[in-house]
C-alpha cells in the first residue's frame, strides 16, 4: 500500500473527518490516479484511506477513517446500500431522486440520480473512475434495475485529469424520459440535459413556490428567470398564476419548458417564453415600467469555489437589484445561489445590499436549500451548495 505523509499541522481537517486533502498539505508520497493510499500525519500515525489524484489540487479524497477498513468491492457495495437506505427514510414526492451525493454519502466524486427505472451517474473524481465497474455493479444490485447511463461530462472532471465520458454503462434504452414530481410531470433528457438531465435539488422549492402562490388572489403575474425546462413555470401555472414569463438563453431548454407545460395539461396562453439574456430582459422590463407579483431567480453557478466569490457576488447583487426593482409591493422573490463558493451568510448580505441599492426592503420569510436527498453532513459543510431566500417585498 502506498503512503502519503502530511505536513506537520495539516492533519486537523482529517481528524474532524473532512474528506479532502489538498496538494499543499502533502509532504511526500503519492500514487497512481485513483489508487488507494494510506494517509499519515507528520508523526506517522494513520489518518485515512484515500483515493489519490495526481492532477487535482484536491490531491486525495478520503474513503474511510477506519484503519481496519479494506477498500474493496464489498466496501463500495456497503456504501451504495447505505446511501439508498437513507433515501428510503425520506419522504420524496417523486420518482426522480438523488441516490448518491458524493462526499456526503462517503463516495467522493460520485453522483447518481434515479429517473424512474433508469440510473444516471457522474464519475467526477479519479477514485470513483478507477472503481467505476465495481460501482456500476453495486448500483444495479442495490436498486434491482438494469439500466445505467453515464454523464461524466462536467467541467470538474477535467480538474482530475479525466476526459469526458457519456453513454450507456449497463443496459440500454431511451434517453428521453418522464418523471413524476408532486402532482406534476416533467420530461427529462438524460443524454443532453444539464447535470444528469434535471434539477432534482429544487424539487421541494418548486412545491413551496406553488404553495405561496396559492395563498394569493389568482391574478399573479410571475417572472421565472433562468427557467431551464420550466420547473418553476409549471409550478406557478398549476398554482393558478394568471401569467408566467419564462426567460432562458437556451432555445432547446425553452422548447422542453413548453413541452412540460403541455405535459401537465396547463393553459399555454398564460405562458410566455423568452429566448434572451436575463440581465438584458430585466433592464428592458424596468424601462418599460413592468412589475411582477412573484419572481424566481435561479442563475447558474457563478462561484464554483471561494476564490471566485468576489466577482460572483457582484453578479448576484446586480441580478437581485434588478429583480427587486421589478417586484410589486407585497410581491414575492424566490432567489437562489447554487455556487459552493457563496456561503449562506454571504448570500444574505448580497441580497440585502441589492435591496439597499434598489431602494427596496423586504421580509425574509424563509431560508431554503436543496431537497433532502442532496444531504449535507456534519463533517462536510461544502455539501450545502444550494441556498435560497424567500423575500416578501414591503
Amino acid at each position: 500500500m502506498k503512503v502519503i505523509r502530511l505536513r506537520e499541522g495539516k492533519e486537523r481537517s482529517l481528524l474532524r473527518r473532512h474528506p479532502w486533502i489538498f496538494e499543499s498539505a502533502v509532504a511526500r508520497g503519492g500514487g497512481d490516479a485513483g489508487e488507494t493510499v494510506r494517509v499519515e500525519g507528520g508523526d506517522g500515525r494513520f489518518l485515512a484511506w484515500a483515493a489519490f489524484s495526481p492532477a487535482s489540487r484536491i490531491r486525495a479524497r478520503a474513503w474511510s477513517f477506519d484503519e481496519g477498513e479494506r477498500i474493496e468491492p464489498a466496501f463500495f457495495a456497503r456504501r451504495v446500500r447505505d446511501a439508498i437506505a437513507l433515501r428510503g427514510r425520506l419522504a420524496i414526492a417523486s420518482d426522480g431522486l438523488r441516490l448518491v451525493h458524493g462526499e456526503s454519502d462517503g463516495l467522493p466524486g460520485l453522483i447518481v440520480d434515479r429517473y424512474g427505472d433508469t440510473l444516471v451517474a457522474q464519475f467526477l473524481s479519479a477514485g470513483v473512475e478507477r472503481w467505476k465497474k465495481v460501482l456500476a455493479d453495486a448500483l444495479l444490485a442495490a436498486t434491482g434495475l438494469s439500466r445505467l447511463y453515464e454523464r461524466s461530462d462536467a467541467n470538474s472532471r477535467g480538474l482530475e485529469g479525466l476526459q469526458p465520458a457519456t453513454g450507456w454503462l449497463r443496459g440500454e434504452g431511451p434517453t428521453e424520459l418522464a418523471i413524476r414530481e408532486h402532482d406534476w410531470r416533467f420530461g427529462v433528457d438524460i443524454a443532453h440535459g444539464h447535470k444528469t438531465g434535471f434539477y432534482l435539488d429544487q424539487r421541494d422549492n418548486r412545491e413551496r413556490f406553488a404553495q405561496w402562490l396559492r395563498r394569493g388572489d389568482g391574478r399573479a403575474k410571475v417572472l421565472n428567470c433562468f427557467c431551464y425546462t420550466g420547473g418553476f413555470t409549471v409550478a406557478a401555472l398549476a398554482a393558478g398564476a394568471a401569467h408566467v414569463t419564462s426567460i432562458d438563453s437556451s432555445g432547446p431548454a425553452l422548447e422542453r419548458a413548453r413541452a412540460n407545460v403541455a405535459l401537465n395539461g396547463l393553459d399555454a396562453s398564460r405562458a410566455e417564453f423568452v429566448d434572451a439574456d436575463v440581465n438584458v430582459m430585466l433592464r428592458r422590463y424596468i424601462e418599460e415600467g413592468r412589475a411582477f407579483d412573484a419572481i424566481v431567480l435561479d442563475p447558474p453557478k457563478l462561484a464554483p469555489t471561494a476564490a471566485h466569490a468576489e466577482r460572483a457576488a457582484r453578479a448576484y447583487k446586480d441580478l437581485n437589484r434588478l429583480a427587486l426593482k421589478l417586484l410589486a409591493p407585497g410581491g414575492l422573490l424566490f432567489t437562489y445561489s447554487c455556487s459552493g463558493g457563496i456561503a449562506p451568510d454571504l448570500f444574505h448580505k448580497i441580497v440585502a445590499s441589492a435591496g439597499a441599492d434598489a431602494g427596496v426592503d423586504g421580509a425574509i420569510a424563509e431560508r431554503v436549500g436543496a431537497a433532502p436527498d442532496h444531504p449535507m453532513t456534519l463533517a462536510f459543510p461544502e455539501g450545502e451548495y444550494l441556498k435560497g431566500l424567500v423575500v416578501v417585498r414591503k
